[in-house]
C-alpha cells in the first residue's frame, strides 16, 4: 500500500511539472499552422563540386541558379569588376587556401539541418507578427573571411567560414584582422540569432535617420533585442542574443544600477557626438571609457534592452507591433519606470 501512495505522489508531481511546462510554453503564440520550411541553399557545396568542371559551363549554371547573389559573390565578395567571371573562378579553383577552407567548412557542416529547423521556427514567429514579411533566400557560402552575413536583392548570405567554432585553427591565423573577441562567436549556435538580427535590421526595422542621441539609439537597439526575445528559440541564452560571454552578462547584471548612474551622471543620454556615443554601442573586448577590462562592451545596447523589457512589463497592453513602430525613445524610457538600484 505504501508503494502505491509513493507512486501516486510521484505521478502527481509529474502532472504538476507537465502542467507548469505547458503553461510556460503557452506564452508563445501557436505557429503550427504557418506553412514554412526554410532550406539553406548550399552554394558553397555547389561551387566546390564544380572545381574540376568546365569553367564557362560552371559560370553559366551558377549565374542562372543564384542570380544576384552569384554576381555579388564574384565581383564584391571574392573578386572585382575588373576581371571576368571565368578569370575569377579559375583563380579561386587554383587557390589551395580556398580548397583547404572549403573542406574544413564541409567537415563542420555536412548538413545544415539544425540551423534550418531553428530558422524555420524563428521565421514562423516572424510571419505570425508580420504576415506580409518576405522571407529571403538564405544562401551559404565561403569567402575567405571577407563576409559573414551579406544582404542583397532577395537574399541573405551566411558565410560558413565565419561560423567554424571558436577554436578553429583558421581564426588564430587571422587574429590581426579578426580579433579573438569577435571570433569566439564564430560558432554554429550563432547562425540562427545572427540571421534573425540581420533580417530585423535590414528588412523589417531599418533605423530612423532622426536617431541621433545615445538614448534613441539605445532604445532602437533594445527594441531589436526584445524582438529577438519573441522570435528566437525560448531556451536561447541572453548572452547569445547580444554576443556576451557569460561573465560579461553577469557583470552587466551585477552593475546594472551603476551603469545607469554612469550614463545619467555624465549626461550621455542626449549626447549626439558620434565618437562619444559609439563607444557604448560598438563591439569590443570591454568598454574602454570605464577603465575596467572586466566590463562588458555595448553597454548602451544592453541597457536599452533592459529599458524596453521593463517598458513592456509595465505596459502589458502594448503589442510587439506597436512597440516596434514607436520611435519615441523618451516616452518609452519614461513609461518604463526604469530605475535599477546601485550596488
Amino acid at each position: 500500500m505504501m508503494y502505491n501512495v509513493k507512486h501516486r505522489q510521484i505521478y502527481l508531481i509529474f502532472l504538476f511539472a507537465a502542467a507548469f511546462i505547458s503553461c510556460k510554453q503557452s506564452k508563445r503564440p501557436d505557429v503550427s499552422n504557418i506553412k514554412l520550411d526554410i532550406k539553406i541553399e548550399r552554394f558553397d557545396k555547389e561551387l566546390f563540386a564544380s572545381k574540376d568542371k568546365n569553367v564557362s559551363a560552371t559560370n553559366a549554371f551558377l549565374s542562372k541558379k543564384y542570380g544576384f547573389f552569384y554576381d555579388d559573390y564574384i565581383h564584391k565578395m571574392i573578386g572585382s569588376p575588373d576581371y571576368s567571371n571565368e578569370e575569377i573562378l579559375n583563380t579561386l579553383f587554383n587557390d589551395k587556401a580556398y580548397s583547404d577552407l572549403t573542406k574544413e567548412v564541409d567537415s563542420v557542416y555536412p548538413n545544415l539541418k539544425a540551423q534550418e529547423a531553428g530558422l524555420t521556427q524563428t521565421f514562423k514567429y516572424i510571419k505570425y507578427y508580420y504576415p506580409k514579411a518576405k522571407v529571403p533566400k538564405i544562401i551559404s557560402f565561403v569567402s575567405g573571411f571577407a563576409y559573414q552575413m551579406p544582404v542583397g536583392d532577395n537574399y541573405l548570405g551566411v558565410g560558413l567560414d565565419m561560423f567554424l567554432g571558436k577554436d578553429s585553427k583558421f581564426y588564430g591565423a587571422i587574429v590581426q584582422s579578426v580579433p579573438l573577441y569577435l571570433s569566439r562567436r564564430f560558432t554554429p549556435e550563432y547562425i540562427v540569432p545572427r540571421v534573425a538580427e540581420t533580417y530585423a535590421h535590414e528588412d523589417l526595422f531599418p533605423e530612423p535617420d532622426e536617431n541621433r542621441t545615445l538614448l534613441s539609439k539605445m532604445i532602437f537597439q533594445g527594441k531589436i533585442l526584445y524582438f529577438l526575445d519573441q522570435v528566437l528559440p525560448e531556451d536561447m541564452a541572453d548572452s547569445t542574443k547580444i554576443g556576451y560571454t557569460q561573465q560579461q552578462l553577469q557583470w552587466t547584471q551585477d552593475f546594472e544600477g551603476d551603469i545607469w548612474a554612469y550614463f545619467l551622471e555624465n549626461n550621455f543620454l542626449y549626447e549626439t557626438d558620434y565618437h562619444k556615443i559609439q563607444v557604448f554601442l560598438s563591439e569590443g573586448p570591454f568598454t574602454p571609457a570605464l577603465g575596467d577590462q572586466k566590463s562588458a562592451p555595448k553597454l548602451g545596447v544592453w541597457t536599452g534592452w533592459q529599458i524596453v523589457r521593463k517598458y513592456m512589463a509595465e505596459n502589458p497592453k502594448v503589442t510587439l507591433q506597436q512597440l516596434m513602430a514607436d520611435n519615441d525613445a523618451q516616452k518609452i524610457l519614461n513609461q518604463s519606470k526604469y530605475k535599477p538600484k546601485q550596488k
